[in-house]
């Protein structure tokens, strides 16, 4: 039994005391607050408590006052009638109360303790009630569409501080994305898809699609042009190497001054060409590239021969060992370029994405029909969130009341509502106290 005030010195008194000692004072003692709003609460809990307690004191002092007077009649026998009938209630009041978080004066007496000794069940009860009323699709549809998410998401996104938090977290998630990206298995798995999807893609026809497109869009010509403009670039810078090369392995019989000029003839129309063929795009020889090129394309597409070599190819490429090496630095490349464009407040990523939030807020704003979408959207999340998780709310709410310990579940409980069961208490007393002074006067008056 828990010990009430020191004893005496005298160890019966010592021991009636702690049995006489309040229940709910002992429990204050024992109890340890944790938050300033706990210790406010259980300062006003123990001064309802004195308050209720003292009424009932009064109205004990006053019966016995009247009793002591000796007259059953009139005025006095009004204050003993009315006194008893306040002691009466406010006693029977008092056990109500107390029976829900303890058992009174710790007599183990049925059907009292009822929140510490139904705390499962209670949390059961608990974890339905709101599965069944707060968890309901149609109750958070209506409260999602009264809510108008849309319209809140935009004039939350019109302001710039907001989106550049957006920018923020999105930077915050890549960078602990990148951790996880970063992890040796995951490089592997994406090798593995890169892998997979090569292999099941075919090359030849691919390519011959692209150079299809390339072919009908004359993109090729610029390709060739670029390419021969460098092939004429190469032979200027390197003309005195082919002259000296021309000069070895001429005769030599032959004299040097018509070795030059035979060079100055050769090099001068290979320049010549390379310009007019670069320049020229109807010339005969770009229109024979350009048959040439569709040809291939439609045999790249076509001809089993191709596909076959293609794949070897492929295959041989995707062994290579240089390859993993090639396809870890993709991964690492681009993961870095993800984190450090997350990073920098100014970078391009982060500037688009912020323009897009902003462009976002200013659509749903101006646009009702996108905004009612939106709006649907919210609630068909909300509902689904709903439908899939209010048995786990539930029992969430069962599970974490079970493994409370029930004098913690009691005494949190009591901290919540104590104060105003209180007034039950005091209402006891005083409806107590009136009902017993009209029994006696409508006795009197009968009588």
């Amino acid at each position: 039994m828990t010990e009430g005030p020191p004893a005496d010195g005298r160890g019966t008194s010592g021991r009636v005391r702690a049995w006489v000692w309040p229940a709910w004072h002992r429990h204050a003692m024992t109890t340890t607050v944790e938050t300033p709003i706990d210790v406010e609460r259980a300062r006003d809990l123990r001064r309802m408590k004195l308050f209720a307690a003292g009424l009932l004191v009064l109205a004990a002092v006053v019966y016995v006052a009247a009793r002591l007077a000796g007259e059953r009649t009139g005025v006095i026998g009004a204050v003993e009638a009315t006194a008893e009938a306040a002691m009466v209630g406010a006693l029977a009041d008092w056990f109500a109360v107390t029976a829900l978080f303890r058992h009174p004066l710790g007599l183990p007496i049925p059907h009292t303790a009822i929140i510490p000794t139904r705390k499962d069940a209670i949390g059961e009860s608990l974890g339905a009630f709101v599965q069944t009323h707060f968890v309901e699709a149609e109750v958070l549809a209506e409260r999602v569409r009264a809510a108008h998410p849309s319209r809140r998401l935009a004039d939350w996104l019109a302001e710039p501080a907001h989106r550049r938090s957006v920018t923020r977290q999105f930077g915050a998630v890549v960078r602990a994305s990148s951790e996880v990206l970063d992890d040796p298995a995951v490089r592997s798995g994406f090798e593995s898809v890169l892998v997979g999807r090569l292999r099941d893609a075919p090359v030849a026809p691919i390519g011959g699609r692209i150079l299809e497109f390339a072919v009908d869009g004359g993109h090729h010509q610029t390709v060739l042009e670029a390419g021969l403009l460098s092939l004429r670039a190469m032979l200027g810078d390197n003309e005195s190497i082919l002259r000296q090369q021309l000069g070895e392995e001429s005769p030599w019989w032959v004299p040097e001054p018509l070795d030059d000029r035979v060079f100055d003839r050769l090099y001068g129309g290979i320049m010549d060409f390379l310009t007019e063929l670069a320049q020229n795009r109807h010339h005969p020889l770009r229109q024979a590239v350009d048959e040439r090129a569709a040809d291939f394309a439609r045999r790249l597409r076509t001809s089993p021969e191709l596909r076959a070599r293609g794949e070897e190819l492929k295959e041989e490429l995707l062994a290579h060992p240089h390859f993993r090496i090639w396809t870890n630095e993709l991964w690492s490349g681009i993961t870095r370029a993800a984190v450090h464009a997350a990073d920098d407040s100014e970078s391009e990523l982060r500037l688009r994405i912020e323009d897009a939030l902003a462009s976002a807020a200013q659509r749903l704003s101006a646009d009702p029909q996108l905004a009612a979408k939106v709006d649907e959207w919210a609630v068909d999340a909300v509902c689904y969130v709903a439908a899939q998780s209010g048995d786990e709310v539930a029992g969430l709410i069962a599970t974490t009341v079970q493994r409370w310990d029930s004098a913690d579940t009691s005494r949190r409980i009591e901290l919540q509502v104590g104060r105003d069961l209180q007034f039950i208490r005091i209402n006891g007393t005083v409806v107590g106290g009136l009902a017993g002074l009209i029994i006696y006067l409508v006795s009197s008056v009968v009588g």
